[in-house]
């Protein structure tokens, strides 16, 4: 994509007018401190009217005053919670007010149909020194005094922050040593409040849309079809960005993952809900599902190449390569396969029914009951047909066959989550169970896409790459050898009667 993007590492203080910058000379070793020119800079922040971003921990901006103007994305914190912000920042330079195409693309599942408008204006005076050692920039310690600016230039608000930035590479060490030195001098102590949530006030703290209250053992039935569909409604629209980012192969399987789910939950609870409302959004969310699949067995398949290559004989390695070139080439195909689909209107349209299952589903009255009397007839029948396709399968059960117990399995598995915080521990303890055997036959599964893909590819293939093919082709049947072996064994601690009590 145009958008340049880098990770924003920094810590953030509030300082009253008494408050002065101390000098920073010699905090780490070898640390020198060089002033640079103050800046005044100018940044319109654009949201949805409800601020669906920034309540997201998202940020949009336009800004002057530092060379030429640009807009500038940042994604939610990435941090683990200590006294830094880590954020995904992406930077287009423009002169147009409008969202450059690149930046509105990855807000496009927060914000959907929802129009950008701008929520409010902040100038800032910055006073800058960067902290160096041996030539080398390590951070950028900015004394900001902010002006939240509303109307016709009139200032409705003022405050003083001072912002302490790493530089690519540096240590994330001295982010510490900088904020005890502050802090001795007087600043407050850290807060990872963004200058945009100050300036917008307590609306910009408010939670954000497709968040769920806690469900209790005591709840409706409502109460747990909303917060199951919440979960899963948030996993797909929370991913967008990075699909479409394409740096991170979790990002496709979570979504491909959170798809499932709400397709699953949706089936779970179908008594309770619209069919024809229900019977839409199930063919969507399969027809995405479709779509991100073909990617994610890919990533699968190249994750596993890679790792098998690896053992093979030295010699084999440029071969080896070949062939995992060739199917990095097919999940291109499918990713801008994936990718179009994701730009369309039909795609603004199913963000928009996720939407809908996560905040309003359509329920019929039977969702006025009490959960916990309800959730043993929405698993049984799954669990049911798990065990008896199991019991059919004989002794030899084809590839195809156990694939059908794995769908069977995700879907039983699903059902006793969804339930289980009404149900306790047994269901817990069930979906942990099914969610093992799911495990190993979804990798017996992936050694028979494995195996297709590669003997589908032979004809095509150099002698050299034939041979490693059928190396990989002879590893891939041994590691299934040994998944039809020990999956059984999976199953049996999942059909334990002493623990299915609450199903009859």
């Amino acid at each position: 994509m145009a958008a340049t993007g880098t990770v924003e590492t920094e810590i953030k203080f509030g300082a009253g007018p008494g408050f002065t910058l101390p000098d920073l000379s010699g905090v780490a070793p070898g640390v020198t401190v060089v002033e640079a020119p103050t800046l005044d800079l100018d940044a319109v922040y654009v949201d949805t009217a409800d601020l669906g971003l920034v309540r997201r921990g998202v940020s949009l901006r336009r800004r002057t005053g530092e060379g030429a103007p640009r807009w500038t994305l940042k994604l939610p914190d990435q941090g683990t919670g200590g006294i830094a912000l880590a954020r995904r920042e992406f930077d287009v330079e423009s002169d147009e007010a409008d969202v450059p195409p690149d930046l509105a693309d990855l807000v496009a599942a927060w914000v959907r149909r929802t129009p950008l408008v701008p929520v409010t204006t902040i100038r800032t005076r910055r006073r800058r020194v960067v902290l160096i050692n041996n030539g080398v920039a390590l951070a950028e310690v900015a004394d900001d005094v902010v002006s939240v600016i509303e109307g016709d230039e009139q200032v409705a608000a003022r405050f003083r922050e001072i912002e302490v930035e790493l530089t690519p590479g540096a240590s994330p060490d001295l982010l510490t040593l900088v904020a005890r030195a502050l802090e001795r001098a007087g600043a407050g102590k850290p807060d990872r409040t963004t200058k945009v949530v100050r300036a917008l006030g307590p609306r910009a703290l408010a939670p954000p849309d497709l968040c769920r209250d806690e469900v209790g053992a005591r709840a409706s039935m409502a109460d747990l079809v909303t917060a199951a569909l919440a979960d899963a409604a948030r996993q797909i629209i929370d991913h967008d960005h990075v699909v479409r980012l394409d740096d991170d192969p979790e990002g496709v399987h979570l979504t491909r993952v959170g798809a499932r789910r709400l397709r699953s939950a949706v089936s779970t609870f179908g008594p309770v809900l619209d069919p024809i409302w229900a019977d839409g959004l199930r063919a969507e969310l399969a027809w995405i599902a479709t779509l991100l699949g073909a990617v994610r067995d890919t990533d699968v398949l190249l994750g596993r190449f890679w790792a098998m290559g690896q053992d093979l004989d030295e010699s084999d390695h440029g071969a080896a390569a070949l062939v995992v070139a060739r199917l990095d080439t097919e999940r291109r195909n499918h990713l801008g396969a994936l990718l179009g689909a994701m730009r369309t209107d039909r795609y603004l349209d199913l963000l928009e029914g996720v939407a809908v299952a996560a905040s309003a589903p359509p329920l019929t009255p039977a969702a006025n009951g009490r959960a916990a009397e309800l959730a043993p007839d929405l698993v049984r029948p799954r669990w049911t047909q798990l065990r008896r396709t199991v019991e059919r399968l004989g002794e030899r059960p084809s590839d195809e066959a156990q694939h059908e117990v794995r769908i069977l399995a995700k879907r039983a598995r699903c059902a006793a989550e969804f339930v289980a915080p009404v149900v306790g521990a047994p269901a817990h303890a069930l979906g942990d169970a099914l969610g093992v055997v799911a495990d190993l036959l979804g990798e017996l599964h992936d050694t028979a896409v494995a195996v297709a893909w590669l003997r589908g590819l032979v004809p095509v293939l150099s002698h050299a790459e034939a041979m490693v093919a059928g190396q990989l082709i002879a590893a891939e049947r041994r590691r299934a050898d040994e998944l039809r072996r020990v999956w059984p064994a999976a199953w049996a601690a999942c059909d334990q009667k002493s623990s299915l009590r609450w199903l009859r």
